[in-house]
């Protein structure tokens, strides 16, 4: 089976291209918004995993937040009508101008993650005459099961401040006047499909919040980020995420206080499905071992089979012919631009149209110029 295309519509457009269908993404962003709704939760888009201007503005429109890792990312949210009351600005490494620009937009809050940087957030909210909101990102020490290059809570993580140190940092924030804590953040990681993995993250918050409570500290809020996974081989089939499985887990564990709000950070979940990244074949060549199909994408255009080793489903969209065997690959100068090794694919001609599925993540928003490249343009299901 593969996916419904509007390939005859496609002859004059310059390839290679991102599509995505917006009927797909509506799906996705109505199911997450009845999910979350039934618990009162609070769902914050991940930019990082796409941040085309539409693909924003659609998301907002159905009155999510937003999680930005860059002051870029936090200037694109506020563009795209993300109301500032709902953003949250994460990130290892903030720079100056970056945490002076949420400080002016007043965000929802940042999340903090070492005392380093939450002394510099105090010290120019102070010289803005203003009070920052903290979240403080404590790393749980849990094993997301996943890549280890997109796991980033255990201890070994750059990422967030250790158990053993949490409690020492909030009585540093107790007393710097420019700063206010509301609450807890935590993220495992990315791509997670073991559901025990959130269920872990649960108890540890849990014991976590217990601990600090009995000390004097409480929190409205606690955000559990992202790192829902999508089902990269089975587009066609499940596009979209078991989010009431996702939420239920979080209803049923987490230890929720009267009045506190639960967050979530989800992204690759909301937008992985509806995005695919359109090829022509340049070249069927005929090698000693393989038979190679030359694309005019590579790893510019999409970079996670080179860098994560990741699974992509490809078709050939232009042909119904008996399948045959290719090393699916792009024109880059690299060896590692390959984006898939004995591929089953219907016979593969020169102009072929070829669709890498599952695109809509880590796709488009990591595109470059790597050799002088071009970057992709973007068409949308309901230009079509």
């Amino acid at each position: 089976m593969k996916g419904n295309f509007p390939i005859d519509k496609w002859n004059g457009v310059q390839t290679p291209f991102y599509f995505y269908d917006m009927a797909l993404l509506k799906k996705t962003l109505e199911a997450i918004k009845k999910e979350t709704e039934q618990y009162g939760f609070c769902q914050h888009y991940a930019i990082k995993a796409n941040a085309n201007p539409r693909i924003l503005q659609e998301i907002a429109s159905y009155g999510f937040g937003a999680d930005c890792v860059s002051g870029g990312e936090v200037q694109a949210a506020l563009d795209a009508g993300f109301p500032a009351n709902k953003i949250v600005f994460a990130g290892v490494g903030k720079a100056d101008w970056e945490i002076n620009l949420g400080l002016k937009a007043d965000i929802f809050c940042f999340n903090v993650e070492s005392t380093a940087e939450l002394h510099i957030i105090n010290e120019l909210a102070a010289a803005q005459n203003k009070t920052a909101r903290v979240e403080f990102r404590v790393n749980p020490n849990v094993d997301a099961h996943t890549h280890a290059k997109i796991t980033t809570g255990l201890s070994e993580n750059k990422f967030g401040i250790n158990l053993s140190q949490i409690a020492s940092v909030l009585k540093q924030a107790q007393s710097l006047a420019n700063i206010e804590v509301v609450g807890l953040h935590f993220h495992i990681g990315s791509q997670i499909t073991d559901m025990s993995a959130f269920k872990d993250l649960c108890i540890k918050a849990n014991e976590l919040q217990d601990t600090l409570e009995a000390q004097g500290f409480t929190f409205p809020n606690m955000n559990f980020g992202g790192g829902l996974g999508i089902d990269y081989h089975h587009p066609n089939h499940i596009n979209i995420p078991d989010f009431a499985n996702y939420f239920a887990v979080f209803n049923q564990l987490v230890e929720r206080r009267e009045g506190q709000a639960i967050h979530f950070e989800l992204g690759r979940a909301v937008v992985g499905q509806c995005g695919s990244l359109i090829s022509r074949v340049l070249y069927v060549k005929e090698g000693e071992v393989k038979k190679f199909a030359i694309l005019d994408a590579g790893f510019t255009e999409l970079i996670r089979p080179a860098m994560y080793d990741a699974y992509h489903r490809i078709e050939n969209l232009s042909s119904n012919l008996p399948e045959q065997t290719y090393d699916v690959v792009g024109p880059i100068c690299e060896s590692s631009d390959v984006f898939g090794k004995d591929i089953a694919l219907n016979e593969v001609k020169r102009g072929d149209m070829i669709a890498l599925r599952s695109a809509g993540a880590y796709g488009e928003v990591m595109s470059s110029q790597y050799n002088l490249r071009q970057l992709p343009k973007a068409y949308f299901s309901d230009n079509f």
